[in-house]
This record gives structure tokens, sequence and C-alpha cells, in this order.
């Protein structure tokens, strides 16, 4: 049985794969996003019955975070559209750690809507498709919380499992929390990378409030300003996210990506070598 699947951030770093998969396998993939027609814009609850009208299933991504002010109640009015709109799955992507996020899990999980949860540590892509790219293309990264251990997970799996997980009702009511199979810290991971791509990477431990303040300094806006410290005050180090969980195993019956594999993928595109761009 082929599905009609709606993949709101379906051009983001999960969404992407995820849609890149589910059309490989046949399934009529609507994007989620306010480019795409129809449209669909989380500031404009109006767009949103358009944008799941005649689909069963959908990929819920939140931008930027679960965590930000406003993403309770949006995801509130999300569930409460899906409903109306027949919807008969979805699938949430939370962050691993994150109380805030399990706030909105919470809503989801109510809705009456079959749902299965997502939760993910952080992302192996953050160091190439997100915010530590630029500092290692200029060949310097400086970062708080040097030292702190975390389980990186690869983006592919988990596309892999949300899309096992959209189409398969035996994940239904289930959550998920998915890691990588070891532990890296910041450090590490930027001597990993400099290793790999033979360019000298230098890196220093930062104070959080320095980071912050040059940041600000930057002209950063004044919202991903307050996520990125939520991100490393409060999810970074809490020790939940420093556990290695055994999920992907669980649901795809193999082992997750290791971190070695992620570099070598990475380093054969040629992203870490690339000048900045102004």
């Amino acid at each position: 049985m082929k599905s009609n699947i709606l993949v709101l951030g379906g051009k983001g770093k999960t969404g992407r794969r995820v849609a890149e998969r589910l059309s490989k396998m046949g399934h009529n993939v609507r994007i989620g996003s306010r480019s795409e027609t129809p449209a669909f814009d989380w500031d404009k609850p109006e767009t949103w019955a358009k944008a799941m009208d005649g689909m069963d299933s959908m990929y819920i991504t939140f931008q930027p975070d679960l965590a930000v002010p406003g993403a309770f109640e949006a995801i509130q009015g999300l569930m409460e559209e899906a409903k109306r709109q027949n919807i008969q799955k979805v699938v949430l992507l939370s962050g691993k750690g994150e109380r805030e996020a399990e706030r909105c899990e919470q809503v989801v999980i109510d809705s009456g809507v079959a749902q299965t949860i997502v939760r993910a540590s952080w992302f192996n892509q953050n160091f190439s498709e997100s915010f530590f790219l630029e500092p290692i293309q200029q060949g310097f990264v400086a970062l708080p919380h040097a030292d702190v251990e975390v389980p990186y997970v690869d983006a592919d799996d988990i596309a892999d499992v949300v899309v096992e997980a959209l189409l398969k009702e035996e994940h239904n009511g289930e959550i998920y929390e998915l890691t990588g199979p070891r532990l890296l810290t910041f450090r590490e991971v930027i001597q990993d990378i400099s290793k790999i791509t033979g360019r000298k990477i230098g890196f220093m431990p930062i104070s959080l409030a320095d980071y912050v303040k040059a940041m600000e300094d930057q002209g950063v806006p004044a919202d991903y300003v307050w996520l990125i410290n939520y991100l490393f005050a409060e999810v970074l180090t809490n020790p939940d996210n420093q556990v290695i969980k055994r999920d992907i195993e669980k649901v795809l019956g193999r082992k997750p990506t290791d971190f070695s594999e992620y570099l070598e993928r990475t380093m054969a595109t040629g992203i870490w070598n690339e000048p900045v761009k102004v």
C-alpha cells in the first residue's frame, strides 16, 4: 500500500532524508514548507489544513526546536487540525533530555492520533550541515563544555527509524531514544575532523557566558542565542544525554552509524575544506 505522507521541515536535516526515502519507496510525499505549494508555515495556522488535506500520515519537525517559547501551543494547534483532517499517524521528532520538548510530546500522545515519538541525541550533522560548520571551515573552534561526552547520532539513522515508524503499526505508541554507539567530546570531535581533513583546526574551551556574548556581538538573533544557551546549559549537560541507547538496533535490526563512518562520508563531500561563504 502506498501512502500520502506530509513531511514537515522536508528540506531540513532529517526531513529531507525522510522525504527522499519515502519517495524512492513510491509513496506520495508532500513537503511541508513555506516555499512549497500548498505552503505550510508554522507562523500561519491558516496554511495547515490545506497542507494536510488528503494526507494519511505526517512527520513533524518543529523549527528551530520544541523547547522554544510558542512550540507547545503550535503543537497543540497542529494536532487539533490533524484530527480534523483525519490524519491517521504522526511521528514527532523530539530532543533527548529536553523537558520542554517532553511537554510537546505529551500533546501528541494525548491527541488520540496514532503516534511514535523519536527522541534524538545531538546530530553528527551539526558539524557539517549546521552551526559548527563555519568555525571548522575557518580552522578555529571555541566551544563551552569541551569535555562533556555526547553519543552523537547520525541523521541518516534518524531518517531510517522515522520511515519505519511511519509505515509500520508495530511502532505505534512507542518512544524511541536514538543515540550513536559511543561517547565523544567536542575536543575529540574537532581532533578527529582535523586528522581526517589533514588541516590544522584549533580548538579552545570557553565559558558558556563568553560563547553567548560572542554570538550577541556577532549580531546573532536573540531567539537563536536563547536556544543555543538553553541547549548548552540544560540539554548538553543533562546526565540522561550521556547514556548510550539501543533503540536503533531495536527498530532497524542493525547497529547505529559510528562517528568514524560519518567522518569518511562527510570528508568525501569536501564540505570541510570549502572556503567560508561570505
